[in-house]
């Protein structure tokens, strides 16, 4: 489904290319698109970043559960 997604999107954007060499876009309108697609991108970015932190967090309490219970092993 995410590649039928992403050949819609490229021949969607392929035709908008098109008609814009043919002057038929209005320049504004492509940049609105640009600032809620810049927006959107942002705010994927910082969820991301959110979600990333939590796993290095998690990752690091594991890894010290992991060499807390491997030195049980040696005992």
């Amino acid at each position: 489904m995410v590649e039928f997604l992403k050949k819609a999107m490229d021949w969607v954007l392929e035709k908008e290319q098109e008609a814009a060499k043919k002057c038929y876009v209005n320049p504004a309108d492509v940049q609105k698109q640009i600032e809620i697609l810049e927006a959107k991108r942002a705010q994927l970015r910082k969820k991301f970043e959110e979600e990333d932190a939590e796993f290095g967090h998690v990752l690091s309490r594991l890894s010290l559960i992991k060499v807390n219970a491997s030195k049980c092993e040696t005992k």
